[in-house]
């Protein structure tokens, strides 16, 4: 995940702030020198990298942090918001027409992922019960017209196209369509080059002069570091962009791009590609972001992701067993499925504040609940509503059911019974309303999800 490295040379930095009961300047000023460094070491802009550090030594070295009871923890917030600043400060939102349909114009290099960021966004939308149209404007790239009607498909959402027709022509066209068929967000799919060429740009800056897009994207690959960067100024500089789409954030980046792009260009990062799948597209929160970087977690994210994967209707039902205090085996079969919607279970769980920090990537098994569900799978319909029933020949058929050992079906069970009780601890949260009451809740206590979680590893009720 893009940040690691990143957030452990911080980490390290602040631990010597921490051990010091009072900062001088020339503690602030070693500090920042690692953070300076740490940054280039992540790929961020040199001048970006000076600049941020400067700001931070000179709110750090004054008296309300020299003074303060806890100077490490206050050069720590300091860094915080800075890092929130440098990324935008607060949340960049898509345009909107005041006469529909919102043109959005998506460019980019080729092999950016313009293409499929176009289906990820319009999926994104039309979740929000929008109805946009996704239009062919690459009509240079082999195949290009059929992998936008693919993913097209794949989400639902209708392609415009008219072949090897002009650009500008099919763009012009595509607007008149939406309007006369109600889509609300037109979204052009752009030919990209290899690199920045004088052709692409005018073609670009013809499109932009026909249909005046209300909004436009540039799709950038966080993994290209720097270059990320460079292209970002060169596309703003000639075409005007509104904001930035950085894809690849979930791969081994150093993510020195998602630090550097509003500084060197002025335009805000609006959304995140965080996986290969067509759902795996983030609105970019600043705050939540620069969280994460120094090891904090993201519980809003972390909640967000849990309410997109929760299956209202199952939800219902377990809410009415909550209230009963009951809680079988179908109902954990019912919960890893919606668990693993949410996506990486290593991914998901860094958001949590605590849990980063003490769990390893090497700690955590992905393929736990692919055991366990087998394990379920093996016991009959009794055994799952009534786990107290299974003794020990049980436990030796279901384990030869399912090609494990019977220590395994043993650790399911004292798991889900570390489960039963927690469910009784919520238990009294009866009615519709629950769900509310437990984000409320997670909001206002971020240490309730680290606690739900497990925060020793291997004493988790998911078995990592």
């Amino acid at each position: 995940m893009a940040f690691e490295g990143l957030s452990e040379r911080l980490e390290n930095s602040f631990k010597k702030l921490r051990a010091k009961g009072k900062l001088t300047e020339a503690d602030v000023k070693e500090a920042m020198r690692e953070v300076r460094l740490a940054l280039l070491e992540a790929d961020v802009n040199y001048k970006v990298s000076k600049e941020f550090t400067k700001k931070v030594t000179d709110r750090a070295i004054g008296a309300d942090v020299m003074e303060s009871l806890t100077p490490g923890q206050m050069v720590i917030k300091i860094v915080n918001e800075e890092l929130t600043e440098l990324m935008g400060g607060n949340e960049a939102r898509l345009a909107i027409a005041n006469h529909p349909p919102t043109v959005v114009m998506m460019c980019g290099l080729q092999g950016s992922g313009k293409t499929t960021h176009s289906a990820k966004l319009a999926l994104k939308l039309k979740k929000e019960g929008h109805r946009p149209l996704l239009v062919a404007c690459d009509v240079y790239r082999p195949a290009a017209i059929k992998q936008l009607q693919v993913v097209g498909e794949q989400v639902g959402v209708p392609v415009f196209e008219m072949g090897a027709e002009d650009p500008v022509k099919i763009a012009d066209e595509a607007v008149k369509y939406a309007k006369d068929h109600g889509n609300d967000y037109v979204f052009l799919d752009t030919a990209g080059r290899l690199h920045v060429d004088e052709a692409l740009m005018q073609e670009l800056t013809n499109i932009r002069a026909t249909v005046h897009p209300h909004e436009i994207l540039l799709v950038i690959d966080a993994m290209t570091g720097q270059d990320a960067v460079n292209v970002a100024k060169s596309f703003n500089e000639t075409l005007g962009i509104d904001g930035v789409i950085l894809t690849k954030l979930d791969g081994d980046t150093r993510g020195g791009a998602a630090l550097s792009v509003r500084a060197v260009t002025g335009k805000p990062i609006k959304f995140v590609g965080t996986g290969e799948k067509l759902d795996n597209l983030e609105t970019f929160h600043p705050s939540r972001m620069a969280s994460r970087i120094l090891g904090m977690g993201d519980v809003l994210s972390f909640i967000e992701k849990a309410e997109l994967a929760l299956d209202e209707k199952k939800a219902a039902e377990l809410e009415k067993k909550l209230a009963k205090n009951k809680f079988d085996l179908n109902d954990l079969l019912d919960q890893f499925e919606q668990i693993e919607r949410m996506g990486s279970i290593k991914d998901t769980i860094k958001l949590i504040p605590g849990i980063g920090k003490q769990i390893k990537d090497e700690d955590i098994d992905e393929k736990a609940f692919d055991r366990f569900r087998a394990i379920i799978y093996s016991m009959t319909k009794d055994e799952r509503a009534h786990p107290e029933i299974i003794n020990p020949s049980r436990k030796r058929r279901i384990a030869a059911g399912c090609g494990r050992q019977v220590e395994d079906v043993n650790k399911l069970l004292s798991q889900f019974k570390q489960m039963q009780k927690m469910v009784k601890q919520i238990g009294g949260n009866k009615g519709p309303k629950m769900s509310k009451k437990m984000r409320r809740l997670m909001q206002q206590n971020p240490e309730m999800a680290e606690k739900m979680m497990g925060n020793v590893k291997g004493q988790n009720p998911f078995g990592f």
